[in-house]
């Protein structure tokens, strides 16, 4: 294996180890997420707890999506999806420290999509 598919691989991984790790505490309901969606959005408890059990199921898609076969515009989905959820904690009183700690988020799947990008065939 090259070093570029090396990096491919560790770019793969990153992002689909987040979306997976998120997309996993969604379906099982995290307390806060279900809190800062009823802050965010006025829904009540149900309904926000529906939201999360469909985000978490998206984000595992993407986590699907990155390892199986990268597409640009779900990499795409996740940048922003991943920026907006690291800037939902200092929105909901959190903090912007915590919203720095998460460049990562969104980070990384920006970094593979400009590898692909770059390494257009």
């Amino acid at each position: 294996m090259s070093n570029t598919q090396k990096m491919e691989w560790a770019l793969r991984i990153g992002v689909a180890g987040e979306f997976l790790g998120h997309g996993l505490l969604g379906l099982q309901g995290k307390a806060d997420w279900i809190k800062w969606i009823m802050q965010l959005t006025h829904v009540s408890n149900p309904t926000a707890h529906t939201l999360l059990l469909i985000v978490g199921a998206a984000d595992i898609l993407v986590a699907l999506i990155v390892l199986i076969k990268p597409i640009n515009w779900v990499l795409l989905w996740a940048v922003f999806w991943g920026f907006w959820t690291a800037l939902v904690r200092p929105l909901v009183g959190v903090g912007w420290l915590d919203f720095i700690e998460r460049f990562a988020n969104w980070g990384a799947p920006l970094a593979l999509y400009y590898f692909y990008q770059i390494n257009k065939k």
